[in-house]
């Protein structure tokens, strides 16, 4: 608002979306077209969650022209910015909306991925609750499907419902050309070079099971999605036997019993029953 403090409210009600679009802290944001704006399908709902409704619709269209003081004014700011964010959350998933955060998140405009092995991967602004006032946004990388907090204080009170909980999910959908390949590279704790036993056992532990996933996968012929150095073609099929044992490690296995095991088991069970009173064969049937 102090931007617009020497503008005439002419000048301040026919540039609104363009100072709330540039204005710092509202990065994350696109612009709305005035067309879906204007089709009051679009906003279906929205006048029963939008205190003065009405009053700020018009100042986002740039028909406002009421004379009011500056306490109700800045009641009126209020409102246009909460009902600019809920008709945005409806707004980027269509392909308009869907084509102006592609080009935001193709320069990278929402940030990077502060994990060091997403190599500075773009981010994408989600919400983890579609209700307003309830979570703050977030910030998704599709590489490590990780979700992290804005670096900025100006872009984490933004409130998260937005950008709504399908957004990123819808756009990789309608663009899958754009999801990156998994990386399977992983950090080794080390001390003096030496890998740390403990983390080392349970990072060799997981690499054997991604690897046991990927052949059932491959067997089944869905794509894994895993890319790293070694090539997935070059891993052999293992038969059966590895097979078993992967059943096994997975607690779908069934021990077989040893040979001789069951005899002995029928053979206590026998002298057990014959020690009671009366033993015998109607003792065994009657246990």
């Amino acid at each position: 608002m102090d931007d617009f403090g020497s503008e005439s409210d002419s000048d301040y009600t026919s540039y609104w979306r363009d100072w709330f679009i540039g204005s710092k802290g509202n990065e994350y944001y696109c612009e709305i077209d005035e067309e879906y704006l204007t089709d009051r399908f679009n906003l279906t709902g929205l006048n029963t969650e939008v205190s003065y409704y009405q009053y700020a619709l018009d100042l986002i269209t740039d028909v406002f022209d009421m004379d009011c003081d500056d306490e109700m004014r800045e009641t009126i700011e209020k409102s246009a910015r909460h009902l600019y964010g809920l008709v945005h959350a409806r707004y980027i998933v269509t392909t308009r909306g869907l084509t102006k955060m592609l080009d935001k998140y193709k320069k990278g405009e929402f940030g990077k991925c502060p994990r060091v092995n997403c190599g500075s991967h773009p981010l994408l602004p989600m919400g983890l609750c579609d209700i307003p006032n309830v979570k703050p946004v977030k910030l998704y990388c599709a590489r490590c499907e990780d979700i992290y907090n804005p670096k900025s204080t100006r872009h984490a009170g933004i409130d998260g419902a937005y950008f709504g909980t399908s957004f990123h999910n819808i756009l990789f959908q309608v663009y899958p050309s754009f999801i990156p390949a998994k990386s399977a590279e992983r950090y080794v704790p080390r001390v003096f070079g030496f890998k740390v036993h403990g983390s080392a056992a349970l990072i060799r532990w997981q690499s054997a099971r991604r690897d046991s996933m990927r052949r059932r996968l491959r067997k089944m012929e869905i794509e894994s999605g895993f890319k790293d150095g070694a090539d997935e073609d070059g891993v052999e099929e293992d038969g059966e036997e590895e097979e078993e044992e992967d059943d096994e490690e997975d607690g779908l296995g069934f021990p077989q019993p040893q040979e001789g095991t069951e005899g002995v088991a029928l053979a206590e069970g026998s002298n057990a029953a014959s020690s009671r009173p009366g033993g015998g064969d109607s003792m065994v049937l009657g246990a």
